[in-house]
C-alpha cells in the first residue's frame, strides 16, 4: 500500500510539472541574526548562478515572504530574484499562529501588488510552512525540533493563500506544503494531503 501511494504521488508530479527547478534554501537572516537585504540576496543569486562547473541554478526557496526585521514587510529576496531573473519558491512561515501568518500573507500581498507581474512571473510555486507536521510529530518532539502546526490549521493557511492569490498574477502557481516523506504518509495529516 506504501509503495502504491509513493507511486501515485511520484506520477502525479511528474506529470503536474515539467520545469525542472535547481536552487538553494535562503534565509533571511545571517547566522549572526542581521537581515539580509537586496543587496546580499543579489549576491547570493548571482553566485549560485555562476557556480564552476555548474550551470542552472537559478531558482531560490525562501521560508518567508517578509523582510527580516520588519512586522510584514515583503522580503527583499523578491527585487533581487527580479534583477538576476531568479524563480522562486515561496515560502510563508506557519508554526506560529494565525497573528504571525497574517503578516506572512499582507507581505505577500504587498509584493503582488507592488512588483506585479515582473514578480509572480517568476514563481515556481507557494508553500505553506516548512516541516510543521514533523516538528509536532513524535519523533519532531523527542529530537526538540521547535514549534509546529496542526494539520488543520496548515490546511487552513493553504486556503487563505489560495483566496489571497485568486485573481491575480500568482493565480494558478502551485501552493502546498513542505514536508518529511513521514508526514505525506501517515493518515492524521489527511487535511494537509487534500488541500
Amino acid at each position: 500500500m506504501l509503495t502504491s501511494a509513493l507511486l501515485a504521488i511520484a506520477a502525479s508530479v511528474a506529470t503536474a510539472s515539467a520545469q525542472v527547478y535547481k536552487g538553494f534554501n535562503y534565509g533571511s537572516t545571517f547566522t549572526n541574526d542581521a537581515a539580509k537585504v537586496q543587496a546580499d540576496f543579489q549576491n547570493e543569486f548571482t553566485t549560485a548562478q555562476r557556480l564552476v562547473g555548474t550551470s542552472g541554478f537559478s531558482s531560490a526557496r525562501l521560508y518567508t515572504m517578509i523582510q527580516g526585521g520588519t512586522t510584514n514587510t515583503p522580503i527583499e529576496a523578491i527585487p533581487a530574484a527580479i534583477a538576476t531573473k531568479t524563480t522562486l519558491l515561496l515560502g510563508l512561515w506557519a508554526s506560529a499562529g494565525q497573528a504571525n501568518f497574517n503578516n506572512e500573507l499582507a507581505a505577500l500581498s504587498s509584493a503582488i501588488k507592488t512588483y506585479g507581474t515582473a514578480f509572480t512571473d517568476l514563481i515556481a510555486g507557494i508553500s505553506v510552512g516548512s516541516e510543521d507536521l514533523y516538528r509536532i510529530s513524535p519523533t519532531g518532539i523527542i529530537n526538540l525540533s521547535g514549534a509546529g502546526a496542526q494539520p488543520a490549521d496548515v490546511a487552513n493557511y493553504i486556503g487563505q493563500v489560495r483566496s489571497l492569490v485568486a485573481g491575480t498574477g500568482a493565480s494558478g502557481k502551485p501552493i502546498g506544503h513542505v514536508d518529511t516523506w513521514t508526514a505525506w504518509v501517515n493518515s492524521t495529516n489527511q487535511a494537509v494531503i487534500n488541500a
